[in-house]
């Protein structure tokens, strides 16, 4: 690769010019597709030209007094404005004091069984939901619907199974089972009804609010929508947290959700042939997963979160990276969602300071170093960025293990981890079935139980795994209508030796003339399931084995009893077998990929052609990638891409009005001020004259690549924006 230098009579051209350019770079220019809210970044600060990252949507976070000046200052420069704030906690002193409406709300803080306030800051306590909270909440987002929010965002309904133990949650109990409160950790039943009021009461909050603003819409003419960030439901479950997660998309008002996943959630451990650890990418996909399944056949909207650092400071900037790169894959991987909130405060990775090392890898009484983000690093994510507002895409074709899989999961998962009997710690009856797959190359949904009676929503699925262990079904309906999908020609695997002390709750399977042992029971007598094997129904089969997924983690053949279960399964309804090393989709003219460790294959898939690595601050074309174990890729192929005319193929600024005259490109170009806009742009031969705003000549780095008949310029992002001008003979 040669660098391209600046002639000297390119110097009379660039003087003629400057005033010119600059005075075009200066205009506004607007994005056409910018009302499709492709993506968005959450901020409680005011505007700061180091953090105008140019996403659609800027959600200014807080309901305190400053809301409308900071909604303003950020609605100057072009974004569309929403508001988001925090449901289960939030700065809500007033409330808490008294100060709100004139008595003291102190007794709603969730307490745990030690009489303990359960804090998310030192004074900020979570919040058991009562229905006055319920207008508090109205009255602040009223007020940032008056400063002109057009999207409202309720952050994290977040209620803990360790708390129950308030006044107020006791007055909750009463009020709605209509019987004498019970401590939670007293009983396997009072903990698993603790965690659905708990659910209830979040849904309650929630719906309130939504009923509210749809009363304003109706009122007013506008069309204010209602999203809730929230976790996945297994990270909830792992962390021990019940939400209201499936059950919001049923309600009147709710627009959909931001999927909150992130290093933070996703580098939880898990267990796997008995080793305990981080596996941020495979974590990270299912988390992704059940979030998809969450709104699938719904019509909601979803976007998927990622933080290229996370809420822990003390991580180093390579750990950042590396697992930001792992989640970013794993949610690019579910291509149904086409929107993503790229990160969630953009002042930690463009002004923090994190350390330059793990703790870990210090020497004894060697101080710890904490610098700001790196140029590569800062210059990665704004190209990412750029490139997740072109990710709707219909187009995509996969190459990986066996499709058409599923393990079925419930909202009931959040309710059974809690003492007495607090089950798995490392959410076992989950990994235990969906990790063998991933493992093998197979890209397994969680698949919502509670959603079965969608239509179509089974439509996917060939094979399906279930267990009772660690979850339960919340109504018979899902076992009719799992019935008629088996006879209809699926394969039901079973896996589950009926020891969960959970099976004895008073539920629906033990009750009005129900005597069953555990739902699962239930289960196998519509399918006429009445010992261990293979059963065939209809026209499809179901497996029964009495183990314990949680068990099977732990053990180092856990992984081959659950491959060999999934290769029994596809037997039963010929479903052809196929297990790789690796995942690989193509989503128009994007490849996301990801080489897998810990599994039985060895042999390295790559894939040849003319591709640019996005993960490459330089942008660099390469021509083979392989797919070595741990790997994550992002790759635009060029051959993919309409080569008839010059353009811009990747960049680190935003571009837009990219035009072609005679052999002149012009465009506009604008980012956050101090990164560098590494821009790769195709043309049919080098460069001879190319001008950046009214930047000299000596700010611009061009370097021509004969090979791919690309140019990468380099620049410092202005956020203002300039009029990049490319000449070639």
């Amino acid at each position: 690769m040669s660098r391209w230098q600046t002639p000297l009579y390119v110097t009379l051209w660039i003087a003629l010019t400057v005033a010119i350019a600059a005075q075009q770079g200066g205009e506004k220019v607007r994005d056409p597709k910018q009302r499709l809210e492709r993506t968005s970044f959450q901020t409680a600060g005011p505007y700061r030209p180091e953090v105008d990252i140019k996403s659609d949507v800027a959600m200014v976070y807080g309901i305190n007094g400053s809301v409308a000046e900071r909604m303003q200052g950020w609605r100057e420069k072009g974004y569309i404005i929403h508001l988001m704030t925090g449901v289960a906690w939030g700065e809500y002193q007033d409330y808490f004091s008294g100060k709100w409406d004139g008595r003291s709300h102190e007794d709603e803080a969730q307490t745990d069984r030690y009489g303990r306030p359960i804090l998310h800051h030192p004074t900020v306590p979570y919040v058991a939901p009562s229905e006055t909270y319920g207008r508090y909440l109205c009255v602040g987002v009223q007020r940032a619907i008056d400063a002109g929010a057009e999207a409202v965002h309720l952050e994290e309904p977040e209620f803990w199974v360790r708390a129950g133990y308030s006044g107020s949650f006791q007055r909750e109990w009463q009020a709605y089972y209509r019987e004498p409160w019970i401590p939670p950790h007293s009983s396997p039943d009072a903990q698993y009804r603790a965690s659905k009021l708990k659910y209830f009461l979040y849904r309650r909050a929630l719906q309130q609010v939504f009923d509210y603003v749809q009363d304003y819409n109706r009122r007013t003419g506008r069309n204010i929508r209602c999203y809730v960030p929230t976790h996945s439901m297994i990270n909830y479950a792992h962390w021990r947290i019940v939400s209201p997660e499936q059950s919001l998309v049923l309600l009147n008002g709710c627009d959909g959700y931001i999927g909150q996943v992130w290093t933070g959630t996703a580098r939880t451990p898990n267990l796997y042939r008995g080793v305990l650890r981080e596996r941020t990418f495979e974590t990270a996909f299912f988390e992704y997963g059940v979030l998809h399944n969450l709104v699938r056949s719904t019509g909601r909207r979803m976007y998927y979160l990622n933080d290229p650092v996370e809420d822990d400071p003390n991580h180093s900037w390579r750990d950042y990276r590396t697992n930001w790169e792992c989640t970013l894959v794993a949610s690019l991987l579910w291509h149904d969602v086409w929107r993503y909130e790229v990160t969630p405060w953009p002042e930690r990775p463009f002004l923090g300071r994190y350390p330059v090392k793990e703790a870990r890898e210090r020497k004894p009484g060697e101080p710890e170093e904490r610098v700001g983000i790196s140029p590569e690093y800062a210059t990665e994510l704004m190209t990412v960025f750029n490139v997740l507002n072109d990710m709707n895409q219909p187009r995509v074709a996969w190459d990986c293990g066996t499709q058409g899989i599923g393990v079925l999961v419930s909202d009931t998962m959040m309710f059974q981890r809690g003492d007495p009997h607090p089950g798995d710690p490392h959410l076992g009856s989950f990994y235990g079935l969906s990790l063998p797959l991933l493992k093998a190359g197979v890209p397994a949904h969680p698949v919502q139980m509670e959603n079965i009676g969608l239509p179509g929503y089974l439509k996917p699925y060939r094979v399906l795994f279930l267990t009772y262990e660690g979850q339960k079904p919340p109504n018979p309906e899902i076992h009719a209508r799992l019935a008629a999908w088996v006879r209809g020609g699926g394969a039901l695997i079973l896996a589950d030796d009926g020891s969960d002390p959970y099976n004895a709750v008073r539920e629906w399977w033990n009750s009005e003339g129900r005597a069953y042992a555990g739902p699962m029971d239930h289960l196998r007598e519509l399918l006429d399931v009445t010992k261990e094997g293979t059963r065939r129904v209809g026209r499809g089969a179901v497996i029964w084995r009495r183990i314990s997924p949680a068990a099977l983690t732990r053990r180092a053949e856990g992984a081959e009893m659950v491959l060999s279960l999934a290769q029994e399964g596809c037997r039963a309804v010929k479903l052809a077998w196929r297990e790789t090393n690796y995942l690989l989709l193509r989503r128009g003219p994007y490849v996301i990929a990801a080489g897998l460790d810990e599994t039985e294959t060895k042999e390295i898939k790559t894939i040849r052609g003319r591709f640019i690595n996005l993960f490459d601050p330089k942008l660099k074309p390469v021509s083979e990638v392989a797919l070595q174990p741990g790997t994550r890729w992002l790759l635009l192929d060029m051959e993919r891409v309409d080569r008839t005319k010059p353009r811009v193929l990747a960049s680190a600024a935003r571009t837009l009005g990219a035009r072609v005259q005679g052999k002149r490109l012009r465009f506009h170009a604008d980012g956050p001020k101090g990164v560098i806009a590494a821009t790769r742009i195709a043309l049919p031969s080098a460069p001879t004259r190319m001008q950046v705003g009214a930047l000299p000549p000596d700010a611009v780095q061009v370097a021509w690549d004969p090979q791919s008949q690309t140019a990468l310029l380099e620049w410092e992002n202005v956020p203002e924006g300039v009029l990049v001008e490319v000449q070639w003979e």
